[in-house]
């Protein structure tokens, strides 16, 4: 009702008034007093409606005020502007106190939800370092709960990225953690299959959530510490295993080598014996190192035992006896009486000598041997060729002495080119003795030793050789100036004449070059060679 219709209804009531007044003759100083309690009680009304609004107009005031304030704190916290300054104040002059708080309310109620929102974001970020520290320090998960409070003084993003950051800092200490974990469960698995251990049991005793696939895994110092010296320990373990196991397979194969052990009996270890120079990381086969294929091997190790002392007898004669054909192979005379067979029988059949001293003695002779047969390997070739072209030399005066050689028969073209062959070797003899001198001497300067082939010197083979040729050719002269002066020689009967007085002497040096040729048992050293020569050069072989 606006303040016109006030006025005309008043006006209206006190008209009604006046009339009821005149009908029942109410006197002018009653209707003045009426008319004044009237006015007072209207000036009263109004006091009181007065004094009320003034109240609402505080109370408004000051809700605007605390609206305000609230705004501001939660703005602060933010580290938001507010924007209720000044220009919030110019702003409000056309506004009335009730426009005015309404607006603020909004403001507030827009704070209070986003404030509640960056509340809940600083509550699952430290919600989420108190976890991941948890798991860390190794507390349970039962402790990871949302039993903390959150500082709402500050509330800002830069505080909110600090955590952020934080968060991000541990989990990259959990992700870092947990690939440690990983990769030390995979070398303990490894380890535990090499070693033929029980992985789940193994790492139960650590901790039981690292048997699990699935799930949350323990990544706490202890557990790590652990974990760590579960790994060393069990790698000691292999390496002490493997060398073990080395140890053990060198002397199996020392066994194979010394019994010739049939491949058959070796395939059963093949995988074991290929080990031997394996190194730590290179072992990775399951069981590879187990403690039952260690006492496998070490009950192998036992029987070759057992079984070497059965066969010794028989290994020590074929050693010996493959020392004899390597001897008789290079033309190396074998003088150690020590090691013959009728000693070495007699010693084994008695007892007096342990076996595997003479094996080691004939196998250090046969190294000996060997590496002095590699010396000689050039002067034996030469020396080999000489002893063929004396062969052919020998043949080619068979064949010169045949009075039907050039009769035309089966084969003869072939003879024919034998015996233009023979002749071109035959007179490249001269050379070839003057070259194997020269080498076999060269030889004895370095080695200090004479160069002996079959027990006899070589040199002084050639030197024999040189001078029966020698005497040889000057019977051939002699013959050949007889008969030009008898008028009885020709060039054809020049070549097949035999000389007469040496010819003892060169029959013998043919029948030992053939000898020596094909093999035969060894000849007896030379009693021409000084004792003092002999005895130096069976040392340097010794030494």
């Amino acid at each position: 009702m606006s303040k016109t219709q006030i006025q005309s209804f008043c006006a209206t009531l006190l008209q009604e008034l006046e009339i009821l007044w005149d009908e029942v003759g109410e006197p002018e100083t009653e209707r003045e007093k009426i008319l004044n309690e009237i006015e007072d009680e209207c000036r009263n009304i109004y006091i009181g409606k007065i004094e009320n609004v003034k109240e609402e107009r505080i109370r408004l005031r000051q809700d605007i005020v605390d609206t305000e304030a609230r705004v501001i704190a939660i703005c602060s916290a933010m580290e938001e502007p507010s924007g209720l300054g000044r220009q919030h104040q110019s702003d409000q002059s056309g506004r009335s106190l009730k426009e005015e708080l309404g607006k603020i309310l909004l403001k507030l109620e827009d704070m209070e939800k986003r404030k509640s929102e960056r509340k809940n974001q600083f509550f699952q970020v430290i919600e989420d370092i108190k976890c991941v520290r948890d798991e860390i320090n190794g507390e349970s998960d039962e402790t990871c709960s949302s039993d903390f409070s959150v500082d709402e003084s500050d509330l800002s993003l830069r505080n909110l990225e600090e955590l952020h950051r934080e968060l991000y800092t541990l989990q990259e200490q959990k992700r870092n953690r947990m690939k440690q974990i990983q990769d030390h469960l995979k070398t303990l698995e490894s380890l535990c299959s090499v070693l033929g251990l029980n992985f789940g049991e193994a790492v139960t005793k650590i901790h039981p959530s690292l048997v699990e696939s699935e799930g949350s895994r323990s990544i706490s110092n202890e557990t790590l510490d652990k974990l760590a010296s579960s790994v060393n320990q069990w790698h000691e373990i292999k390496i002490q295993r493997m060398q073990e196991l080395q140890d053990l397979v060198t002397t199996m194969l020392e066994f194979w080598n010394l019994m010739d052990t049939p491949a058959e009996e070796q395939q059963k270890f093949i995988n074991v014996s290929c080990n031997i120079a394996a190194t730590v990381s290179e072992i990775t086969k399951p069981n590879s190192l187990s403690t039952d294929l260690l006492e496998e091997v070490k009950a192998e190790l036992c029987r070759l035992e057992d079984l070497k002392w059965s066969r010794m007898k028989e290994l020590v004669l074929k050693k010996r006896s493959e020392l004899e054909e390597t001897c008789r192979r290079t033309h190396i005379f074998l003088e150690e009486q020590d090691i013959a067979v009728e000693y070495v029988v007699k010693a084994i059949e008695s007892g007096d000598v342990n076996p595997e001293n003479i094996l080691e003695q004939i196998e250090y002779r046969a190294g000996k041997v060997k590496e002095e047969a590699l010396s000689r390997k050039e002067i034996l070739e030469k020396a080999e060729k000489w002893l063929s072209a004396c062969e052919e030399e020998t043949w080619l005066e068979e064949y010169n002495q045949d009075e039907n050689r050039y009769n035309a028969g089966k084969g003869s073209h072939l003879i024919l080119k034998r015996a233009e062959k023979a002749r071109a070797l035959v007179n490249k003899l001269p050379a070839m003795v003057e070259a194997l001198a020269s080498k076999i001497t060269i030889w004895e300067s370095e080695k200090e030793a004479e160069f002996l082939f079959d027990g006899n010197r070589l040199l002084a083979m050639l030197e024999e050789y040189t001078e029966l040729r020698e005497e040889k050719d000057q019977e051939r002269r002699r013959r050949r100036d007889l008969k030009k002066l008898q008028g009885q020689v020709t060039p054809e009967q020049d070549k097949g004449i035999i000389p007469t007085k040496p010819q003892s002497a060169k029959k013998s040096l043919r029948v030992s070059i053939t000898n020596k040729r094909f093999g035969s048992s060894p000849q007896t050293p030379r009693n021409d060679i000084p004792h003092s020569a002999k005895s130096f050069t069976s040392q340097s072989r010794h030494g």
